[in-house]
């Protein structure tokens, strides 16, 4: 059967991550705050974050305004946003992909509500994404079989007919125990390789 779906991560994948170490390092950095306080904090935090327990906010108040600061959450939360940038070969290709061969396009990422929003929002994912099955809207995180399952759900496609793209391994290797086809992201070029060899092949793209 030939793939319908394509299932994708976002960080790592079409935009860079949105608040990993060298961003929260920067941000300690550029804050004078103590990195190591910090990254505790974040870790002890940042999973209910991510599943929409609490928002981005509580979780400032918890990671960095427990004390008084000569910045403001805005500040901050602006620094945070910034981090995002995106990978426009990837996203052009997932475009071009979906015309030519009318598929359906899921992402499945673990990120927080108001950072997923924005970077859908300043990227313009919606313009080509069909779903977004974030952890923070769903409640449930990779490596959690059930943020894949709802992925299938939402997309009516069975896991033979769906090739999924990450960066992790440990996640694809969740998806593929489902029997969803899974390709590990390493870059654009390898990737356009492996895509075409299930059958989605681009002419004119290495």
């Amino acid at each position: 059967m030939p793939i319908t779906t394509l299932f994708l991560d976002i960080g790592g994948v079409l935009l860079t991550n949105g608040w990993d170490r060298s961003s929260r390092e920067l941000a300690a950095e550029t804050f004078g705050l103590n990195f190591t306080e910090m990254n505790q904090r974040h870790h002890y935090t940042f999973d209910i974050y991510e599943v929409g327990r609490i928002g981005l906010e509580q979780y400032l108040n918890r990671v960095v305004f427990y004390e008084k600061r000569h910045f403001s959450l805005q500040d901050f939360r602006g620094f945070m946003f910034k981090q995002s940038s995106s990978y426009p070969e990837m996203i052009e290709l997932v475009k071009a992909l979906k015309a030519r061969y009318k598929l359906k396009i899921v992402t499945i990422s673990n990120e927080g509500r108001e950072l997923h929003e924005y970077r859908i929002q300043r990227y313009k994912l919606a313009g080509f994404v069909d779903a977004f099955i974030s952890s923070s809207f769903v409640h449930a995180r990779k490596p959690d079989e059930n943020i894949y399952r709802i992925a299938l759900d939402v997309a009516q496609v069975a896991p033979a007919d769906a090739v999924y793209v990450d960066d992790r391994p440990m996640f694809l290797e969740v998806a593929k125990s489902m029997g969803i086809n899974t390709i590990l992201h390493t870059g654009h070029d390898p990737t356009v390789e492996a895509l075409a060899r299930l059958g989605l092949k681009l002419d004119g793209i290495a």
